[in-house]
């Protein structure tokens, strides 16, 4: 859970906090961060008062979105951050079309490992 800077909350479009997740989950605020804690979700600290957050392109209804945990798993492996990771997801790419975070939301997952892979060669 890291500090977020200016440039990459720009780029991600809204963020959730763990008491929303874990309301649109149904499940209690420990499991959100659960999640967090076991690397499915990037939370980082934002906003005033430094409350935790995670990008809302990375939740589907009551569910992480698919791929999305498998894809944080690859760039960490490839020693990216999380701020890192974030500025990755969300920066557009022209060939997917579109940014990362929404090729997942989209299902289309596959492609987006693909390219994660790349990145480490």
């Amino acid at each position: 859970m890291t500090e977020i800077d200016a440039k990459i909350d720009a780029l991600v479009p809204a963020w959730l906090t763990l008491p929303d997740i874990a309301e649109q989950f149904d499940v209690v605020v420990t499991k959100a961060r659960q999640l967090v804690k076991d690397g499915q979700l990037i939370a980082v600290r934002r906003g005033e008062n430094r409350a935790l957050h995670v990008p809302a392109a990375f939740i589907d209804g009551d569910k992480v979105v698919k791929g999305l945990s498998g894809t944080l798993t690859l760039l960490r492996d490839d020693g990216f951050s999380d701020e890192e990771i974030l500025e990755w997801l969300f920066t557009p790419d022209p060939t997917l079309p579109g940014t990362p975070a929404q090729a997942l939301s989209e299902n289309r997952g596959t492609e987006v490992k693909r390219r994660a892979q790349a990145l480490a060669v």
